[in-house]
C-alpha cells in the first residue's frame, strides 16, 4: 500500500461520503481514495490488492480478511409505480401471494430488475439501499417487514493491518481525535 493513499472500496448502495468528511476533519496525512466496486468483485478486489478496505454487503465468508459488521439495511421489494402493492406503506411476505417475483440472476442485476420491475411484469427484491440508488420515478420501492435484512461490514486483509487501516476504522465506528479506543 501506498503509504499516502488508503483505497477504499464499496459496494453499490453503500455511501461513503460521510466516512470521507470525517477522515479529511481529521487532517490525517494519509489520502483517501473511494473506488466503487461491483457486488460480485467484492472478494475479489481485495484479494488482488485492487483496494486496501473495501465496505462489503454479507455475507462474505473469508478466512483471511478482518472484518467488521457495521450496520443492517432493510429488505424491500420494488414495483411498478401503478401496481396495487404500491399503495401499501410496507408489504409482508402474504401479500407478495400469487405475485410473479423477478429473480437475481447475477449479484450485479439490481438496476436491470428494478427497470422491468418499474414495467408492471412483478415485483423484486432488494436492499432499502438498492432500491433507493436505483430508483425511477415510475417504480415505487416498499419495505419488505418479515424478510431478513443484510448487513454491511468493513473488510480488508489480516496480512495488511496496519495504522492507517486501524484509524479508518475508528472512523467508521464514529471515533473522533478527541476520542480514545
Amino acid at each position: 500500500m501506498d503509504p499516502t493513499t488508503l483505497r477504499v472500496g464499496f459496494v453499490p448502495g453503500v455511501e461513503p461520503d460521510r466516512f470521507m468528511r470525517r477522515w479529511k476533519s481529521g487532517r490525517r496525512e494519509a489520502w483517501l481514495e473511494l473506488v466503487p466496486i461491483p457486488l460480485s468483485r467484492q472478494h475479489e478486489a481485495l484479494a488482488a490488492g485492487e483496494v486496501d478496505m473495501c465496505f462489503v454487503r454479507l455475507p462474505l465468508t473469508a478466512e483471511e480478511l478482518h472484518m467488521v459488521p457495521l450496520w443492517e439495511e432493510r429488505a424491500a421489494i420494488v414495483v411498478s409505480g401503478d401496481d396495487v402493492l404500491s399503495l401499501l406503506d410496507e408489504v409482508s411476505a402474504e401479500d407478495l401471494e400469487g405475485e410473479t417475483e423477478i429473480p437475481a440472476a447475477h449479484p450485479d442485476d439490481a438496476a436491470e430488475r428494478i427497470a422491468v420491475a418499474a414495467s408492471g411484469v412483478g415485483y423484486t427484491r432488494v436492499p432499502l439501499s438498492l432500491a433507493r440508488l436505483h430508483h425511477r420515478k415510475d417504480a415505487a420501492s416498499r419495505i419488505l417487514r418479515d424478510a431478513e435484512p443484510t448487513r454491511i461490514a468493513l473488510a480488508w486483509p489480516r496480512a495488511a493491518d496496519d495504522p492507517v487501516r486501524q484509524e479508518f476504522v475508528g472512523v467508521v465506528r464514529g471515533r473522533t481525535s478527541r476520542s480514545s479506543r
